[in-house]
């Protein structure tokens, strides 16, 4: 990826050059927000690195006149702790994400990496054609299994109104991506996306980062703090992994979700928010209700409208469009020449269960694409990395037998009784790894016989 770092400070530009380059990026560098105009009109990049204060031209009117210009790279914003009010001021106008400094390099390289994955997702799922006639379009997502027409007939359907929609499913099924495109269908478009991760934010900030302060709340308060409420006004709040959220923040959430307002502490005075709350959510928050793990209340709250996004082994048939597309994207971004697959390799890979989804399909065709010698990627390169899990290690893939459904079955199979063995039977803890209900597994595991 080619990146743009806009900075005043020859240093860090110099120390992100480093960074970036030692994770594979190719950097172009400019010194404030005017030069970085001509650099990125000169270079085209993919995305960029812009400070907030900058003297001639400051981050903010960067943002505003590249995007005027129609410059369409993902811009992160570099702002120190006590100009958070300006990284908020940027993401509104068209951000993506920001970095608060000091930074470091694994900090850097990571949210890179977010952004660069919720892009290409993106892309992957707009460049789906339709083939058949049972084809469903949203936005950008095509859909033929009838698990995702369901989900995206009601995406479609909600899409205009305010209440709030809970979406449920594996890691890497794309929740985020249609909270967006839900975000984009309404009439909120041109209002704020706020995305927060709510396992990524330490329970002792979460109050203040959801309803932000004021000056002199706390130790280290110093100015004023707006809030992801206030930040998202008008807009979409997306609640990610809404189940990590500590019960007493979800009673907090609750009251203002109930009354439409919120203060900020420190605070004496009740703010009015007109917030869309769409959550995302891999845990079974039935379950967690049903344990006392999560509030019954606050999860009727969240989940109004619930979409659920089946897993890529559910819908299977979108594994050919999505290999190919993958297959496009990487030979630019790799410089390999790999441009197809043979019909034995897909078979294989549509044999496979995708416990990681759609991010672990493309980091299988990245490392098979980087060492394969031929312009084809073939079975035996294919079947190679696949045997490096433990699940596909105890398959044999016989010529005789190329039934999807019962490769698919055997190989859940293996991973339920393998993970039953790494448990030593304890079912619970075998559910957590499988990410499966403890109702799902119960009945999976009289399936297969396993009892």
């Amino acid at each position: 990826m080619k990146i743009l770092v806009i900075d005043d400070d020859q240093g860090l530009r110099r120390s992100l050059t480093l960074i970036l380059e030692e994770g594979g990026h190719s950097v172009v560098l400019a010194s404030d927000g005017k030069e970085g105009l001509a650099v990125a009109d000169n270079e085209a990049p993919e995305l960029i690195l812009c400070d907030v204060r900058m003297p001639q031209m400051d981050g903010l009117e960067f943002l505003e006149r590249y995007r005027k210009d129609g410059g369409k790279a993902l811009i992160i914003v570099m702002t120190a702790y006590g100009n958070m009010e300006l990284a908020v001021q940027a993401m509104k106008a068209g951000a993506y994400d920001y970095i608060p400094k000091p930074f470091g390099a694994d900090e850097v390289l990571l949210t890179i990496k977010k952004a660069e994955e919720r892009e290409e997702l993106g892309a992957e799922v707009g460049r789906l054609r339709a083939e058949v006639s049972a084809d469903r379009r949203f936005g950008d997502i095509i859909a033929r299994s009838p698990a995702m027409v369901r989900a995206l007939e009601t995406a479609s359907k909600v899409a205009p109104h305010k209440s709030p929609v809970l979406l449920t499913g594996e890691s890497g099924t794309g929740k985020e991506l249609m909270a967006r495109l839900i975000h984009r269908e309404s009439d909120r478009v041109d209002h704020p996306f706020i995305p927060v991760n709510c396992g990524a934010i330490p329970e002792t900030l979460l109050e203040s980062e959801f309803f932000g302060y004021m000056k002199g709340a706390f130790t280290g308060a110093d100015q004023h703090k707006e809030g992801l409420f206030e930040a998202a006004q008008g807009g979409t709040l997306f609640l990610d992994e809404v189940g990590e959220l500590p019960p007493p923040l979800q009673v907090k959430l609750l009251r203002s979700l109930q009354d439409g307002q919120i203060r900020r502490l420190g605070g004496t005075q009740s703010t009015e928010v007109d917030v869309r709350i769409v959550s995302a959510t891999n845990r079974d928050l039935e379950a967690a209700v049903h344990d006392g793990d999560f509030r019954q209340d606050f999860y009727y709250r969240l989940a109004v409208i619930r979409i659920h996004l089946p897993p890529l082994r559910e819908r299977s048939e979108a594994i050919p469009d999505l290999v190919n597309s993958l297959i496009v994207r990487l030979q630019s971004r790799l410089n390999v020449k790999v441009d197809s697959i043979s019909p034995q390799a897909m078979k294989l890979l549509l044999a496979y269960p995708w416990p990681g989804n759609i991010r672990e399909l493309e980091n299988v065709l990245e490392q098979v694409m980087v060492v394969s010698e031929g312009g084809r990627l073939e079975e035996d390169i294919v079947a190679g990395r696949l045997s490096q899990t433990h699940i596909a290690r105890d398959v044999t893939y016989a010529s005789d037998d190329l039934s999807v459904k019962r490769r698919s079955a055997e190989l859940e199979r293996q991973l339920i009784q393998k993970a039953l063995e790494r448990t030593g039977g304890n079912r619970s803890k075998a559910g957590l790894l499988l990410e499966l209900s403890p109702r799902a597994l119960r009945y999976k595991i009289q399936d297969y016989g396993l009892d």
